[in-house]
């Protein structure tokens, strides 16, 4: 294990740029990760791990030879994790492969229309890995998926649960033929326990501004989350897991 002690050191910039500059990450197909846990998934489930970078108290898992290891002092790891607390673990994953599928052959999909909070987006993702999804789609500006909070949200699902940013036409030339849900109101709106989701996809849309035109004008049906009356809407991470929840219901 080598030693940086500088934080001007080239790596100790190249790991601020992953956190901060979506650009850089797109450019580099790297992303950063700072937890342990999410060290522990990435070597778990088979990530392209290029560096691992923690703290001399740090305890870690058997890595693989070939991933490049580096020691750091507390306030290097601090100037470098994009955590306000470094849990003193940090690595970089090479990107999957981000080409979409030639065809969909899952059961279930979602849909993310403009949800532009991270931490709402990485749960998303946690939430469409814990319940069975084949897959995620982020259209019309959602965060980037590789952010560190959007990652840190997803908690490891990240490395589990397919994901791709693309286009609405793309996303919609796919689902062809797939029932597609939206969670609005419209005067097809259907309560959510009583739609068949043997195989659909489920569209969410921002808590502000809800799902766009072009994605509502192509919903099969929008449904309906009953709740109080004087509340008007849900978190759209929320909304995401009562949807895939029902939907997964009569399968987990």
């Amino acid at each position: 294990m080598e030693t940086i002690t500088s934080r001007t050191n080239p790596l100790c910039t190249h790991l601020r740029k992953l956190a901060s500059s979506g650009s850089y990450r797109r450019e580099r197909r790297e992303f950063l990760c700072d937890s342990p846990k999410l060290l522990e998934e990435a070597l778990a489930y088979g990530s392209r791990l290029q560096t691992v970078v923690c703290t001399e108290q740090a305890a870690l898992p058997f890595v693989p030879a070939g991933v490049r290891l580096v020691a750091v002092p507390g306030d290097v790891m601090k100037s470098i994790s994009p955590a306000q607390t470094p849990q003193g673990v940090l690595c970089v994953c090479k990107m999957p492969e981000s080409a979409l599928p030639e065809r969909l052959t899952g059961r279930r999909y979602v849909v993310l229309d403009g949800v532009q909070d991270p931490g709402n987006v990485g749960t998303i993702l946690r939430t469409a890995d814990a319940f069975g999804a084949d897959g995620v789609f982020l259209v019309n500006g959602c965060a980037d998926l590789y952010n560190p909070k959007t990652v840190r949200a997803t908690m490891g699902a990240i490395f589990r649960c397919p994901a791709w940013s693309c286009g609405l036409e793309e996303v919609l030339e796919l689902l062809a033929g797939i029932p597609l849900y939206g969670a609005a109101l419209r005067s097809d709106t259907t309560d959510v326990r009583t739609v068949d989701y043997s195989r659909c996809a489920l569209a969410v849309g921002s808590e502000g501004r809800g799902l766009s035109q072009a994605l509502l004008a192509a919903c099969t049906k929008t449904l309906l989350i009953p709740m109080q009356p004087h509340c008007e809407s849900l978190n759209a991470a929320v909304a995401a897991a009562v949807l895939l929840w029902e939907a997964a219901r009569e399968t987990i």
